[in-house]
């Protein structure tokens, strides 16, 4: 096309833009068009995986440990910015974040990229998970198989386990020091960061020293929109407080039909127990641990991680 997605962007036209990799998606919403970014790696006609990203509100770069493994495997991937993150559009538009707008939006992304049920594969990690369930529920007919990586499916169930497991053996204090900021809306305060990092972080949800974190995960995690995130998960990042609250799936996991990997981790913020319980729950559902592992396990428990996913893709490809 000769136009890069900066120019793109600079334009604000509302066609699709291919360049290099890159797509430019235009997306219809209830408030408007607006553009989402996303890249392809590799050409696979029986293998194409949309990565959806967590937050809600970060970006894809965290991802991009796949690039050290999916290529060799042969494997079709496609990043994503999701509406309001990264390279994509970031309307100031509340209404927008729901999970309802954001499935559809998923299917507009996969329309866009010509994926089908021959080749088209969803993988959604955290919040990603979220979106994944719900777009096997709502679309099942377009998926070939889904991954849902480290989230659980009832927030209810997550928010008990990071009282009953996670917080115990936190320092106390400290803990209270950490929800005194929350009950006083200063989450944005260094102290808080620091704490929770202290006590939280680096425990359950990337498991090395700050300092020696990956400059992708980084990245992505000083992105978030808090416009987004805030509203969906709450100011807390010990359980979910916000209009995520009441989401539960469980109950409906059996309809999910499609070939199903669940990945979770022995130190993830996301119950393992609970995890494996979901893969038993769908009905031809897998599950993949990762012993050394934590929320971000791509990282934590690289090779094991990209093992379980690269041998499900592969079965069912």
């Amino acid at each position: 096309m000769g136009v890069s997605y900066e120019q793109y962007f600079r334009r604000g036209d509302a066609a699709d833009v291919w360049s290099g990799g890159v797509h430019v998606l235009a997306i219809t919403t209830p408030c408007g068009e607006f553009s989402v970014w996303t890249k392809r790696t590799g050409r696979n006609p029986a293998v194409a995986l949309l990565l959806l990203h967590g937050g809600p509100g970060a970006t894809h770069e965290y991802f991009t440990a796949a690039d050290s493994f999916l290529p060799a495997a042969g494997v079709e991937y496609h990043y994503y910015d999701q509406l309001g993150s990264g390279h994509s559009s970031v309307p100031d538009e509340p209404a927008l974040w729901t999970i309802e707008r954001f499935v559809d939006e998923v299917e507009q992304v996969r329309r866009g990229l010509g994926l089908g049920p021959e080749n088209f594969f969803l993988l959604g990690h955290s919040w990603g998970g979220v979106l994944a369930i719900e777009y096997a529920l709502r679309y099942p007919q377009n998926l070939k198989g889904l991954i849902i990586s480290n989230m659980m499916s009832s927030i209810a169930a997550y928010n008990e386990y990071a009282a009953n497991v996670l917080m115990p053996p936190m320092d106390q204090e400290k803990l209270a020091q950490i929800r005194d900021f929350e009950t006083r809306g200063l989450t944005d305060d260094p102290r808080y960061e620091e704490l929770l990092m202290e006590q939280h972080y680096v425990h359950h949800v990337l498991r090395r020293p700050v300092e020696q974190w990956p400059e992708p995960v980084v990245r992505s995690f000083a992105r978030i929109n808090k416009k987004i995130y805030v509203p969906l998960q709450g100011p807390s990042e010990l359980g979910a407080s916000g209009l995520l609250l009441d989401w539960d799936r469980t109950g409906d996991l059996h309809r999910i039909t499609v070939p199903t990997l669940v990945i979770g981790a022995e130190y993830d913020t996301m119950d393992p127990a609970y995890l494996r319980l979901m893969a038993d729950e769908v009905a031809a559902g897998e599950y993949w641990h990762c012993p050394r592992g934590s929320h971000m396990a791509m990282y934590d428990d690289q090779e094991t991680y990209f093992e379980g996913l690269i041998s499900f893709l592969h079965r069912h490809a």
